[in-house]
This record gives C-alpha cells, sequence and structure tokens, in this order.
C-alpha cells in the first residue's frame, strides 16, 4: 500500500507565484505515482494580505486532493511592521512577542493545525514547507514524530528567534535544498542529529520553448531578465536603481525584463518593462531569449528560476551576498555574482560585452543542471525519508 502524505504548506494553486509553493506543487506532482497525496493549505493567494480568495474547501489540482482553510484574520500590515521593527531594534525578544511575531506574519490559521491534531492518524507522514510561516511553526509540534520539514531556510535575522527550535529540533527529518542550507540550519541550531537528505529540485522546462516567439509578441531583441516577486524583499528597488545608473553610463537598446507581481512600484522608464504574471510559456520563452538572468534577492535557499535559466543554456547575475547562489555560480561556472553597485556594473558589461563568454557559462549551466538537479534523484531521496520516518514510528 502506498504511504498516505499530507503536504502543508502556506499558499497552493496554479496562480500562486512563489518559489516554496512552486517548489511544494512540483515535488506533490512528481511523488504521486509512488504516494497518496494530499495538501493542506490556505483559501489565500497574496502573501501580504493572506486574504482569503479560493471558495471552495477541497479541490483538485493537477489529481492531487487540496483541502483548504479561511485565514481567521488577514495581515495587517501596520500591525505586523511594528511587530517586526520591536524584534529588529530588541537584544531580547520575549517568546510571548515572538508567537504574536508568528501570528501576524500569518498566514493565521488555526484551523488547519486543529484538523491536523484530529486526523494525524489518517497520514502515515507529514511534509511541511518553508520554516518561516505559522502553517509549519505551529503544525511541526503536533505531528513532529511523523514530520519532515523542507525548511527554505535563508541566512536572515529571523533565524535567532527561539521560537523556531520547534521547527528544527523535533521533527522526524530534514529535507534540504543545498549544503550550503544544511550548513546554516546546523551551525545555528547544532541539530546534527535529525536525519537529513539534501534534495532541491528537478527542472521542468516545456519542450517547445521559443525565444522567437516571445520578442515578436512583446516587441523586444535584446534585454536582461527578472522572474520572481517585485518587492523589497527581493532586493528589486536596488536593482532598478543599479539597472537605470548602467544604462545612463552605457547607453544601448538593452532592456530590464520583469516578471511577477508588483508589490513595489516599478520606475517609469523605457528601457523597463514590467509584464507582470505570465503564463508558463511566455516564462520559458522570455528566459530563454535573455542574454542573462539577474537575480539581486540577498536571501534564497535554492532558486528554482537560476536552474530553470541554466537548463536553457542562459547565463546569470546573482547577488554575491547570497551565499546560495553565489555557490550555484561558482559550482556551475555558468554564472557571475556581484557585491554592489560598482560590481554590478562591471560584471554585466563584461559579461555583456563578448557573446562567445555568455555562450561558454550557458552551456556551462545547462551540464549543472544535468548532472544534480533531476526530478528522479529528488523524489528517490524524499521517498527515502518518507520510508524512515514510517519505520522509526512503527519501531517506537
Amino acid at each position: 500500500m502506498k504511504p498516505r502524505v499530507c503536504f502543508v504548506v502556506q499558499r497552493y494553486g496554479l496562480e500562486v507565484n512563489g518559489g516554496a509553493e512552486l517548489h511544494c506543487r512540483q515535488i506533490a506532482q512528481h511523488l504521486k505515482p509512488y504516494c497518496d497525496i494530499e495538501v493542506l493549505t490556505t483559501k489565500a493567494i497574496d502573501y501580504m494580505t493572506w486574504q482569503d480568495e479560493y471558495k471552495n474547501d477541497e479541490e483538485d489540482i493537477e489529481g492531487i486532493k487540496v483541502r483548504r482553510f479561511s485565514v481567521s484574520h488577514p495581515r495587517c500590515v501596520e500591525t505586523f511592521n511594528r511587530v517586526n521593527q520591536h524584534f529588529n531594534e530588541s537584544v531580547h525578544f520575549s517568546w510571548k512577542n515572538q508567537q504574536l511575531w508568528i501570528d501576524e506574519q500569518g498566514p493565521y490559521v488555526p484551523a488547519l493545525t486543529d484538523y491536523i491534531g484530529r486526523h494525524k492518524d489518517d497520514y502515515d507522514v507529514f511534509v511541511f514547507f518553508t520554516y518561516l510561516y505559522y502553517t509549519t511553526v505551529m503544525g511541526v509540534p503536533v505531528v513532529n514524530d511523523k514530520a519532515i520539514v523542507v525548511p527554505d531556510a535563508h541566512d536572515e535575522p529571523f533565524l535567532r528567534m527561539k521560537i523556531f527550535e520547534r521547527v528544527f529540533r523535533t521533527p522526524k527529518a530534514l529535507f534540504f535544498n543545498t549544503y550550503d542550507e544544511m550548513r546554516l540550519v546546523h551551525k545555528k541550531y547544532y541539530n546534527h542529529y535529525i536525519k537529513y537528505e539534501i534534495g532541491g529540485a528537478g527542472v521542468d522546462v516545456p519542450s517547445d520553448v521559443d525565444s522567437r516567439r516571445f520578442k515578436e509578441k512583446y516587441g523586444i531583441d535584446r534585454y536582461i531578465i527578472y522572474v520572481g516577486r517585485i518587492d523589497e524583499g527581493k532586493n528589486c528597488p536596488q536593482l532598478f536603481r543599479d539597472f537605470i545608473d548602467f544604462k545612463e553610463k552605457h547607453p544601448s537598446d538593452l532592456k530590464l525584463v520583469l516578471m511577477g507581481k508588483e508589490v513595489v512600484p516599478v520606475p517609469e522608464h523605457p528601457d523597463i518593462l514590467s509584464l507582470g504574471f505570465v503564463s508558463e510559456q511566455d516564462k520559458f520563452d522570455g528566459i530563454a531569449g535573455a542574454k542573462l538572468l539577474v537575480l539581486p534577492s540577498r536571501f534564497e535557499s535554492l532558486s528554482i528560476v537560476v536552474l530553470e535559466a541554466f537548463s536553457l543554456n542562459v547565463p546569470v547575475l546573482v547577488n554575491g551576498e547570497c551565499e546560495v547562489l553565489k555557490a550555484h555560480c561558482v559550482n556551475s561556472n555558468a554564472g557571475l555574482y556581484y557585491c554592489g553597485s560598482e560590481e554590478f556594473e562591471q560584471m554585466l558589461h563584461d559579461m555583456l560585452a563578448d557573446e562567445q563568454i555568455l555562450m561558454q557559462l550557458g552551456e556551462n549551466g545547462h551540464r549543472y543542471v544535468e548532472d544534480n538537479y533531476q526530478w528522479s534523484v529528488v523524489i528517490s531521496k524524499l521517498y527515502g525519508l518518507i520510508r524512515y520516518v514510517m519505520e522509526q514510528n512503527v519501531m517506537d
């Protein structure tokens, strides 16, 4: 009989635009032949508000049963910002305030964790995605003896909160995206005793990618591309400033194309084109036609979009303050990293100046993905952890 596996994640759906949430959905699809999977999640689409947008309590998405729960109260940005500011300014952030931070960060959905407690015996294993959210922080302690956590951890200030010890020290197993993430978590929590695997993700690229189709559709030719949420947390405002400064110093027809939900305003500039949320076909066509993909984020635990670019023979330019992104570049020799605006200008200029270098970097990236990021390997490792958790519970 197939293992009964319950995925717990803050958002889930075809309309959801988020790296961790997409990662969850991809893993669910690839694990489906080997396990009976259900997903517990919220009715929210927008992580900034956590407003209920999905209407149905249950639905089938790509052959997987999804149970949705209403968020008890949407995020109040002013309240959360006030609590978060208190955290940033505090040497000692009390347990009470940490719990308040989790509640206000959201999605505040006690009905979901209540369901987990009532139906613990209906599932063999629970897989929680993203350490940061209420669903994981409050859900793991309820079923820690059956829990696997996919942390998506970054080297960020929140990791010093004691409340996250329940996420990193009590589950039966951890499934990291990279070695760098594993080392970070082990250093922070001294939890080497917990069973773990380095998983990551495979890369799914459509067979009919056509960069010319994208260029003709949007009337552009020479461009670099950013894919993801357009917000402060991804360091996008700094990218806008750096790109505009670059264009002033190096006039050309080069464009910056943005794909993703606008959380912060995008400057009105003739060389910046924001397309909003696009189809998967447009996304892959757009990446394939770009000179390079740029990712200014300081906090990433894997970055699926970087792997997608590599698989399409497209090099990357990333923020060197992010150890995971820097490691991708060093290990693959398929991109460059920068620290600060001056290095951004120099690296971008050097990459664009030599088509041969871009081509070689692209080939290196494709080989890196082929060697390290295949779904068959990822799913085999996760399935091994699932069997381990089940066997441990039988012995206990």
